[in-house]
């Protein structure tokens, strides 16, 4: 039987936003299956995450999928632990309490595609800005309007090809600004789905000298659009109650003080530049909730007042260069807070 390469993937202990790191294993007489990758290791003191004089950290494999752009090739991402087996600090996958998979998550990944030439977005001129503003790239055809389509179609297809829920694709609002979308029952699973989708753009984006920028206003105070990661999320309460009250009482949930802060702490660096109340953001030291309002914290989406209040909602404050395991982790947390499942 062909030798197996397995692709390792982690993230690493940089901050304030952790990057993605990989390695290969070579195995013999390989499965496929997750429970027949065996434990790995790698020196932390060169990823941030330990000192050199006991650097080993070890790499557990949570999710698996096919690699499709090498020959007998698989992704294998996986959790940080520590030499004594307990997750390393940097490992927000293990901070997730949904066991049951209660929890649905719809990540919508915004990026922009960037000219490492001229250290820019792609369709940006060398010196200076587009002649046209904001507004006609958005859900755009045509070589003036859509940049990059080839990298975008390339990644949907090795996404959909290694078994990732990717539910669509579009051209953003700005020049070079693109966005994915991926569902999955169960937030480590949605978590592990947007990790190795990043994963994989990364690596395209080698073969066209074009690098992705994750940022979250990467046009800095400009009348360009930041980049987002939408969170998208449901329970059961929120998918069967049928019952405004409880989405009030699940909202209000998100709007002190301090849940304002632990959900913006790990909501993506630099979000102050973004979260403005401008460009279909609300401030980022204000809270609020509405149907349909793209310009609040929460939106509650019109398809579930119409379906009697049984649907889902949507946290429109993650940035793009958010980690999805601590975006879920922290809505949970809130959400089970509101203690509503009695009355759904």
């Amino acid at each position: 039987m062909a030798k197996a390469k397995l692709e390792y993937i982690w993230l690493d202990g940089y901050k304030p936003t952790q990057s993605l790191r990989s390695k290969t294993k070579i195995e013999a007489d390989f499965s496929g299956e997750l429970d027949d990758c065996p434990m790995w290791s790698f020196d932390g003191s060169s990823t941030g995450q330990a000192e050199g004089g006991s650097s080993d950290c070890l790499l557990k494999p949570v999710f698996i999928c096919p690699d499709s752009q090498r020959k007998n090739g698989y992704l294998v991402m996986c959790e940080v632990l520590n030499a004594d087996g307990t997750p390393h600090p940097t490992n927000g996958r293990a901070t997730i309490e949904d066991d049951d998979n209660d929890f649905w998550f719809g990540f919508e990944q915004e990026y922009f595609l960037w000219d490492t030439s001229i250290d820019k977005p792609l369709g940006f001129p060398e010196e200076g800005f587009p002649t046209r503003p904001q507004g006609p790239y958005y859900c755009s055809v045509g070589a003036q309007n859509a940049y990059g389509r080839n990298i975008v179609e390339e990644h949907l297809d090795v996404c959909l090809d290694a078994g990732l829920n990717v539910e669509g694709i579009n051209a953003e609002v700005a020049t070079g600004q693109w966005e994915f979308q991926i569902f999955a029952k169960g937030a480590k699973s949605a978590g592990d789905q947007i990790w190795v989708a990043r994963y994989l753009l990364e690596r395209i984006g080698e073969s066209y000298d074009v690098s992705i920028n994750w940022h979250c206003k990467p046009l800095g105070d400009t009348d360009w659009n930041g980049s987002g990661m939408h969170a998208n999320f449901s329970n059961t309460a929120l998918r069967t109650s049928g019952s405004k009250e409880v989405y009030d009482k699940i909202c209000q949930s998100f709007s002190p003080a301090d849940v304002i802060k632990a959900h913006i702490e790990v909501y993506g660096a630099d979000n102050e530049l973004r979260l403005t109340g401008k460009h279909e953001t609300q401030s980022i030291d204000q809270f609020s909730y509405g149907i349909s309002d793209r310009g609040a914290s929460i939106r509650i989406p019109i398809a579930t007042v119409e379906r009697g209040w049984k649907g889902w909602l949507e946290d429109r404050r993650p940035n793009s260069a958010a980690d999805p395991y601590k975006v879920a982790a922290v809505i949970i947390k809130t959400v089970k807070s509101a203690d509503v499942l009695e009355e759904a």
